[in-house]
């Protein structure tokens, strides 16, 4: 029985626009101005610098961790606050949150910081949506895509990993590693190249993928 749907943020319920701004446009911006150097030469620079430490790192995620690296003096507050009309939801996002509040609890598990969660949840008003809120790297200092993370969350909501669904856009954090833990996992591929019994395209497809006789339903209280 389905008690709960989980949903990564970015990509998923949150154009990724906005960070896109804050790693790619406003650190090399004030990183450039630090040291004097071209905008696309620091941009360069500080890709790079991102790249080293790589996607797999906790660190990857931490925009305060980026500040002291780069020795910026610059608020990171002030920097995300001057992309957050950067900040969008997807068009298929509040249909789907109104037809399954009701009937699951619904839960965001992100591996972005809770500086950056905070932040979007703030601008979109989907806060008020989500009975809990999970970051993986803030909360529990693990990147995402270890089955240790879901295995965490399933203790917390004391719930069994059948009872779970996820959708998310990143096909191994999102669909893979949680499907080896027995989570019914949605990979959610915007792109439309894809195509399988368990790849939506549109977060519109999930109605028919949870109510299509598959799986059970239940509030959980």
């Amino acid at each position: 029985m389905t008690k709960y749907i989980s949903f990564d943020m970015d990509g998923t319920l949150v154009d990724p626009v906005f960070t896109d701004f804050v790693w790619g446009q406003g650190i090399p911006t004030l990183y450039a101005e630090k040291v004097g150097l071209p905008f696309e030469a620091a941009k360069a620079f500080v890709e790079g610098e991102y790249q080293n430490v790589g996607e797999e790192a906790i660190e990857w995620y931490d925009i305060k961790y980026w500040f002291r690296f780069f020795q910026l003096e610059q608020s990171w507050k002030a920097l995300m606050k001057q992309f957050v009309d950067k900040i969008q939801v997807y068009p298929d996002v509040n249909h789907i949150l109104d037809r399954l509040k009701d009937k699951f609890q619904l839960i965001l598990t992100s591996n972005a910081g809770r500086e950056f969660i905070e932040v979007e949840m703030e601008a979109t008003g989907l806060e008020s949506y989500f009975d809990q809120i999970f970051s993986a790297t803030s909360d529990f200092g693990v990147v995402k895509k270890t089955i240790e993370f879901y295995q965490r969350i399933c203790q917390i909501l004391g719930a069994s990993p059948q009872e779970i669904v996820h959708i998310g856009d990143h096909y191994e954090f999102d669909y893979l590693v949680p499907r080896r833990l027995g989570i019914h996992a949605f990979y959610l591929d915007r792109s439309g190249e894809k195509r399988g019994r368990f790849v939506i395209n549109s977060l519109r497809e999930l109605d028919g993928k949870l109510m299509g006789g598959t799986m059970k339903n239940g509030k959980a209280h």
